[in-house]
Protein backbone atom coordinates (compact mmCIF):
# COMPACT_ATOMS: atom_id res chain seq x y z
CA UNK A 1 0.00 0.00 0.00
CA UNK A 2 1.38 3.39 -0.95
CA UNK A 3 1.85 6.13 1.68
CA UNK A 4 -0.85 8.21 -0.05
CA UNK A 5 -3.42 5.41 0.28
CA UNK A 6 -2.51 4.88 3.93
CA UNK A 7 -3.05 8.59 4.59
CA UNK A 8 -6.49 8.46 2.95
CA UNK A 9 -7.56 5.40 4.96
CA UNK A 10 -6.51 6.82 8.33
CA UNK A 11 -9.41 9.34 8.67
CA UNK A 12 -11.91 6.67 7.60
CA UNK A 13 -10.57 4.29 10.25
CA UNK A 14 -10.88 6.97 12.93
CA UNK A 15 -14.41 7.80 11.79
CA UNK A 16 -15.36 4.14 11.88
CA UNK A 17 -13.97 3.78 15.38
CA UNK A 18 -15.88 6.84 16.60
CA UNK A 19 -19.12 5.58 15.05
CA UNK A 20 -18.58 2.21 16.72
CA UNK A 21 -18.04 3.86 20.10
CA UNK A 22 -21.19 5.98 19.69
CA UNK A 23 -23.24 2.95 18.63
CA UNK A 24 -21.99 0.97 21.62
CA UNK A 25 -22.74 3.88 23.95
CA UNK A 26 -26.29 4.20 22.61
CA UNK A 27 -26.77 0.43 22.85
CA UNK A 28 -25.66 0.35 26.48
CA UNK A 29 -27.99 3.27 27.29
CA UNK A 30 -30.91 1.50 25.61
CA UNK A 31 -30.21 -1.66 27.63
CA UNK A 32 -29.86 0.22 30.94
CA UNK A 33 -32.84 2.56 30.53
CA UNK A 34 -35.06 1.63 27.57
CA UNK A 35 -34.93 1.93 23.78
CA UNK A 36 -37.92 4.30 23.88
CA UNK A 37 -36.20 6.63 26.33
CA UNK A 38 -33.04 6.74 24.23
CA UNK A 39 -35.09 7.38 21.08
CA UNK A 40 -36.86 10.32 22.74
CA UNK A 41 -33.65 11.89 23.97
CA UNK A 42 -31.97 11.62 20.57
CA UNK A 43 -34.95 12.71 18.46
CA UNK A 44 -36.81 15.19 20.69
CA UNK A 45 -33.73 16.71 22.34
CA UNK A 46 -34.49 19.68 24.62
CA UNK A 47 -38.18 19.71 25.49
CA UNK A 48 -40.42 22.36 23.95
CA UNK A 49 -44.11 23.13 23.49
CA UNK A 50 -44.42 20.62 20.66
CA UNK A 51 -43.46 17.70 22.91
CA UNK A 52 -46.35 18.10 25.32
CA UNK A 53 -48.88 18.86 22.60
CA UNK A 54 -47.87 16.33 19.94
CA UNK A 55 -45.28 13.76 21.07
CA UNK A 56 -46.65 12.45 24.35
CA UNK A 57 -49.96 10.58 24.64
CA UNK A 58 -52.71 12.57 26.37
CA UNK A 59 -55.45 12.09 28.94
CA UNK A 60 -58.27 14.38 27.85
CA UNK A 61 -60.20 16.88 29.94
CA UNK A 62 -63.77 17.82 29.04
CA UNK A 63 -65.23 21.33 29.12
CA UNK A 64 -67.00 22.14 32.37
CA UNK A 65 -70.74 21.38 32.25
CA UNK A 66 -71.25 24.86 33.75
CA UNK A 67 -68.71 27.13 32.01
CA UNK A 68 -67.85 30.44 33.64
CA UNK A 69 -66.66 32.85 30.94
CA UNK A 70 -65.06 36.17 31.75
CA UNK A 71 -66.87 39.42 31.13
CA UNK A 72 -65.38 41.69 28.48
CA UNK A 73 -64.18 45.19 29.39
CA UNK A 74 -61.82 46.00 26.55
CA UNK A 75 -59.21 48.59 27.47
CA UNK A 76 -56.36 47.62 25.18
CA UNK A 77 -55.02 51.14 24.86
CA UNK A 78 -54.53 51.48 28.60
CA UNK A 79 -52.92 48.04 28.92
CA UNK A 80 -50.66 48.73 25.98
CA UNK A 81 -49.52 52.04 27.47
CA UNK A 82 -48.75 50.48 30.86
CA UNK A 83 -46.74 47.60 29.39
CA UNK A 84 -44.89 49.75 26.88
CA UNK A 85 -43.87 52.11 29.66
CA UNK A 86 -42.74 49.29 31.96
CA UNK A 87 -40.85 47.46 29.20
CA UNK A 88 -39.52 50.59 27.49
CA UNK A 89 -40.76 49.46 24.08
CA UNK A 90 -42.65 51.31 21.36
CA UNK A 91 -44.89 48.49 20.16
CA UNK A 92 -46.16 45.95 22.69
CA UNK A 93 -47.54 43.51 20.13
CA UNK A 94 -44.32 43.48 18.09
CA UNK A 95 -42.28 42.98 21.26
CA UNK A 96 -44.44 40.05 22.36
CA UNK A 97 -44.38 38.40 18.93
CA UNK A 98 -40.60 38.74 18.68
CA UNK A 99 -40.21 37.26 22.17
CA UNK A 100 -42.08 34.10 21.13
CA UNK A 101 -45.18 34.89 23.18
CA UNK A 102 -48.21 32.75 22.45
CA UNK A 103 -50.93 34.57 24.37
CA UNK A 104 -51.39 37.49 26.74
CA UNK A 105 -54.61 37.92 28.72
CA UNK A 106 -54.97 40.79 31.20
CA UNK A 107 -57.83 40.73 33.72
CA UNK A 108 -59.24 43.24 36.16
CA UNK A 109 -62.29 42.68 38.37
CA UNK A 110 -62.98 39.37 36.60
CA UNK A 111 -63.17 41.06 33.20
CA UNK A 112 -60.83 40.81 30.22
CA UNK A 113 -59.10 44.12 29.48
CA UNK A 114 -56.69 42.75 26.90
CA UNK A 115 -56.60 39.49 24.96
CA UNK A 116 -54.13 38.90 22.14
CA UNK A 117 -52.58 35.82 20.50
CA UNK A 118 -49.31 35.54 18.60
CA UNK A 119 -47.18 33.26 16.43
CA UNK A 120 -50.02 31.26 14.93
CA UNK A 121 -51.91 30.77 18.20
CA UNK A 122 -55.66 31.47 18.32
CA UNK A 123 -58.23 31.77 21.08
CA UNK A 124 -59.10 28.06 20.98
CA UNK A 125 -55.49 26.84 20.69
CA UNK A 126 -54.16 24.47 23.32
CA UNK A 127 -51.14 25.87 25.17
CA UNK A 128 -48.70 23.91 27.30
CA UNK A 129 -48.48 24.88 30.95
CA UNK A 130 -44.85 24.01 31.59
CA UNK A 131 -44.31 24.72 35.31
CA UNK A 132 -47.82 26.04 35.90
CA UNK A 133 -48.62 22.31 36.09
CA UNK A 134 -46.73 22.27 39.39
CA UNK A 135 -49.03 24.97 40.80
CA UNK A 136 -52.02 22.92 39.66
CA UNK A 137 -50.57 19.83 41.35
CA UNK A 138 -50.11 21.86 44.53
CA UNK A 139 -53.75 22.98 44.35
CA UNK A 140 -54.92 19.38 43.97
CA UNK A 141 -52.92 18.46 47.08
CA UNK A 142 -54.70 21.29 48.89
CA UNK A 143 -58.11 20.01 47.78
CA UNK A 144 -57.20 16.48 48.89
CA UNK A 145 -56.25 17.90 52.30
CA UNK A 146 -59.57 19.79 52.43
CA UNK A 147 -61.36 16.52 51.70
CA UNK A 148 -59.27 14.72 54.35
CA UNK A 149 -58.02 12.27 51.75
CA UNK A 150 -54.58 13.49 52.79
CA UNK A 151 -54.24 14.05 56.52
CA UNK A 152 -51.94 17.04 56.13
CA UNK A 153 -48.87 18.21 54.24
CA UNK A 154 -46.63 17.54 57.22
CA UNK A 155 -47.30 13.82 56.71
CA UNK A 156 -44.16 11.86 55.81
CA UNK A 157 -44.25 10.92 52.15
CA UNK A 158 -43.60 7.32 53.21
CA UNK A 159 -47.14 7.20 54.65
CA UNK A 160 -48.23 7.11 51.01
CA UNK A 161 -45.11 5.72 49.33
CA UNK A 162 -43.82 3.13 51.83
CA UNK A 163 -41.53 1.48 49.30
CA UNK A 164 -39.25 4.51 49.53
CA UNK A 165 -38.59 3.79 53.22
CA UNK A 166 -37.74 0.20 52.35
CA UNK A 167 -34.99 1.50 50.09
CA UNK A 168 -33.70 4.24 52.44
CA UNK A 169 -35.08 4.98 55.90
CA UNK A 170 -34.22 8.67 55.53
CA UNK A 171 -37.19 9.11 53.17
CA UNK A 172 -39.42 8.98 56.28
CA UNK A 173 -38.04 12.39 57.29
CA UNK A 174 -39.31 13.99 54.07
CA UNK A 175 -42.84 15.40 54.22
CA UNK A 176 -45.29 16.43 51.52
CA UNK A 177 -44.49 20.03 52.49
CA UNK A 178 -40.82 19.48 51.70
CA UNK A 179 -41.76 18.30 48.19
CA UNK A 180 -44.01 21.31 47.66
CA UNK A 181 -41.26 23.67 48.83
CA UNK A 182 -38.62 22.03 46.61
CA UNK A 183 -36.62 21.52 49.79
CA UNK A 184 -36.53 17.74 50.24
CA UNK A 185 -32.79 17.12 50.25
CA UNK A 186 -33.15 14.78 47.26
CA UNK A 187 -30.39 14.76 44.69
CA UNK A 188 -31.05 16.42 41.33
CA UNK A 189 -28.42 17.03 38.67
CA UNK A 190 -29.84 18.34 35.41
CA UNK A 191 -26.97 17.01 33.32
CA UNK A 192 -24.31 14.37 33.77
CA UNK A 193 -21.41 13.36 31.59
CA UNK A 194 -23.14 10.54 29.72
CA UNK A 195 -26.13 12.51 28.31
CA UNK A 196 -28.76 9.87 29.04
CA UNK A 197 -28.31 9.81 32.83
CA UNK A 198 -28.99 13.49 33.59
CA UNK A 199 -32.03 13.99 35.82
CA UNK A 200 -33.60 16.59 33.51
CA UNK A 201 -33.66 14.20 30.56
CA UNK A 202 -34.85 11.31 32.72
CA UNK A 203 -37.70 13.23 34.37
CA UNK A 204 -38.76 14.58 30.98
CA UNK A 205 -38.56 11.57 28.68
CA UNK A 206 -38.41 8.34 30.69
CA UNK A 207 -41.54 6.33 29.74
CA UNK A 208 -42.32 5.12 33.29
CA UNK A 209 -42.07 8.12 35.59
CA UNK A 210 -43.48 6.30 38.61
CA UNK A 211 -40.74 3.67 38.51
CA UNK A 212 -38.15 6.34 37.83
CA UNK A 213 -39.04 8.42 40.89
CA UNK A 214 -39.39 5.44 43.21
CA UNK A 215 -36.13 3.85 42.10
CA UNK A 216 -33.93 6.83 41.24
CA UNK A 217 -34.76 9.55 43.81
CA UNK A 218 -31.85 9.64 46.25
CA UNK A 219 -31.47 11.42 49.61
CA UNK A 220 -28.29 13.51 49.85
CA UNK A 221 -29.15 16.06 52.58
CA UNK A 222 -31.59 16.59 55.45
CA UNK A 223 -34.95 17.99 54.29
CA UNK A 224 -35.86 21.64 54.72
CA UNK A 225 -32.35 23.06 54.63
CA UNK A 226 -32.36 24.59 51.16
CA UNK A 227 -34.35 25.07 47.96
CA UNK A 228 -33.31 22.90 45.02
CA UNK A 229 -35.48 22.79 41.90
CA UNK A 230 -36.17 19.10 41.40
CA UNK A 231 -38.63 17.44 39.01
CA UNK A 232 -38.80 14.26 41.09
CA UNK A 233 -40.92 16.28 43.54
CA UNK A 234 -44.01 16.70 41.30
CA UNK A 235 -43.74 13.06 40.26
CA UNK A 236 -43.85 11.92 43.89
CA UNK A 237 -46.75 14.29 44.55
CA UNK A 238 -48.63 12.82 41.59
CA UNK A 239 -48.26 9.32 43.01
CA UNK A 240 -49.41 10.53 46.43
CA UNK A 241 -52.51 12.02 44.79
CA UNK A 242 -53.23 8.77 42.95
CA UNK A 243 -52.97 6.68 46.10
CA UNK A 244 -54.86 9.09 48.34
CA UNK A 245 -57.75 9.71 45.93
CA UNK A 246 -57.94 6.40 44.07
CA UNK A 247 -58.12 8.36 40.81
CA UNK A 248 -55.78 9.42 38.07
CA UNK A 249 -54.46 12.95 38.53
CA UNK A 250 -56.33 14.17 35.44
CA UNK A 251 -59.63 12.63 36.61
CA UNK A 252 -59.21 14.24 40.04
CA UNK A 253 -58.44 17.56 38.32
CA UNK A 254 -61.54 17.22 36.15
CA UNK A 255 -63.94 16.64 39.03
CA UNK A 256 -62.40 18.86 41.73
CA UNK A 257 -60.98 21.82 39.82
CA UNK A 258 -61.72 21.88 36.08
CA UNK A 259 -65.51 21.50 36.39
CA UNK A 260 -66.19 23.73 39.43
CA UNK A 261 -63.92 26.52 38.14
CA UNK A 262 -65.95 26.55 34.92
CA UNK A 263 -63.36 25.82 32.25
CA UNK A 264 -64.90 26.74 28.89
CA UNK A 265 -62.83 24.40 26.76
CA UNK A 266 -61.50 20.90 26.86
CA UNK A 267 -57.87 20.23 27.61
CA UNK A 268 -55.45 17.38 28.15
CA UNK A 269 -52.67 16.25 30.45
CA UNK A 270 -49.68 14.69 28.69
CA UNK A 271 -48.72 11.19 29.89
CA UNK A 272 -45.31 9.59 30.21
CA UNK A 273 -46.44 6.74 27.91
CA UNK A 274 -49.53 4.75 26.94
CA UNK A 275 -48.31 1.77 28.96
CA UNK A 276 -47.63 3.70 32.16
CA UNK A 277 -50.41 6.30 31.83
CA UNK A 278 -48.94 8.68 34.41
CA UNK A 279 -49.42 12.41 34.04
CA UNK A 280 -46.39 14.57 33.22
CA UNK A 281 -46.65 16.28 36.57
CA UNK A 282 -43.89 18.82 36.06
CA UNK A 283 -45.06 20.44 32.84
CA UNK A 284 -47.61 18.65 30.72
CA UNK A 285 -51.02 20.25 31.37
CA UNK A 286 -52.51 21.63 28.14
CA UNK A 287 -55.34 24.18 28.14
CA UNK A 288 -56.56 27.40 26.50
CA UNK A 289 -55.13 30.70 27.72
CA UNK A 290 -58.50 31.86 29.06
CA UNK A 291 -58.86 28.69 31.11
CA UNK A 292 -55.37 29.07 32.58
CA UNK A 293 -56.48 32.56 33.59
CA UNK A 294 -59.38 31.04 35.53
CA UNK A 295 -56.88 29.41 37.90
CA UNK A 296 -55.54 32.88 38.62
CA UNK A 297 -59.07 34.15 39.17
CA UNK A 298 -59.71 31.33 41.62
CA UNK A 299 -56.72 32.30 43.74
CA UNK A 300 -57.57 36.01 43.58
CA UNK A 301 -60.92 35.04 45.12
CA UNK A 302 -59.28 32.99 47.91
CA UNK A 303 -60.21 29.68 46.31
CA UNK A 304 -63.88 30.49 45.69
CA UNK A 305 -65.72 30.38 42.37
CA UNK A 306 -69.35 31.36 41.97
CA UNK A 307 -70.11 30.82 45.64
CA UNK A 308 -68.38 27.42 45.75
CA UNK A 309 -65.22 27.02 47.82
CA UNK A 310 -63.14 24.96 45.40
CA UNK A 311 -60.03 25.01 47.60
CA UNK A 312 -59.90 26.48 51.08
CA UNK A 313 -58.82 30.09 51.61
CA UNK A 314 -56.40 28.76 54.20
CA UNK A 315 -54.67 26.69 51.53
CA UNK A 316 -54.53 29.63 49.10
CA UNK A 317 -52.81 31.80 51.70
CA UNK A 318 -50.38 29.07 52.73
CA UNK A 319 -49.57 28.00 49.16
CA UNK A 320 -48.75 31.49 47.95
CA UNK A 321 -47.50 33.27 51.06
CA UNK A 322 -43.98 33.56 52.46
CA UNK A 323 -42.45 32.41 55.71
CA UNK A 324 -39.36 33.66 57.45
CA UNK A 325 -37.28 30.74 56.16
CA UNK A 326 -38.43 31.26 52.56
CA UNK A 327 -37.31 34.90 52.62
CA UNK A 328 -33.70 34.06 53.55
CA UNK A 329 -31.44 34.41 50.50
CA UNK A 330 -29.26 31.55 51.77
CA UNK A 331 -32.27 29.21 51.53
CA UNK A 332 -31.84 29.41 47.73
CA UNK A 333 -28.37 27.99 47.59
CA UNK A 334 -28.08 27.35 43.87
CA UNK A 335 -27.12 29.92 41.27
CA UNK A 336 -30.64 30.07 39.82
CA UNK A 337 -32.18 30.78 43.21
CA UNK A 338 -29.65 33.38 44.24
CA UNK A 339 -30.03 35.32 41.01
CA UNK A 340 -33.83 35.47 41.33
CA UNK A 341 -34.34 35.78 45.08
CA UNK A 342 -31.39 37.92 46.08
CA UNK A 343 -31.80 39.79 49.40
CA UNK A 344 -35.31 38.50 50.00
CA UNK A 345 -36.70 39.94 46.75
CA UNK A 346 -38.89 36.87 46.25
CA UNK A 347 -39.57 33.34 47.41
CA UNK A 348 -40.85 29.93 46.36
CA UNK A 349 -43.73 28.66 48.46
CA UNK A 350 -45.91 25.58 47.85
CA UNK A 351 -45.07 25.38 44.13
CA UNK A 352 -45.97 29.03 43.66
CA UNK A 353 -43.47 31.83 43.09
CA UNK A 354 -43.95 34.93 45.20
Amino acid sequence: MTPAKRRRRWPLAVLGLLLGVVAAWVGVAAAVYSPEYVRRVLLWRESDIGDYLHHFPQRSLDPSPVPSPFEQANDEQRVRAVFEGALAVDDLEAFLADAGTQALVVLKNDAVLYERYFNGIQRDSLLTSFSVAKSVASTLIGIAVDEQLIHGIDDPITDYLPELAERDGRFAQITIRHLLLMASGLDYQETRWALFNGDDALTTYYPDQRALALERARVVAPPGEYFDYNKYHPQLLGMILERATGMSVADYLQSRLWDPVGMEYGGAWALDSEASGFEKMEAGLNARALDFAKLGRLFLHDGSQGGTQVVSATWVREATGPSEALLRPDHYRDEFGRSVFNDGAGYYSLMWYG
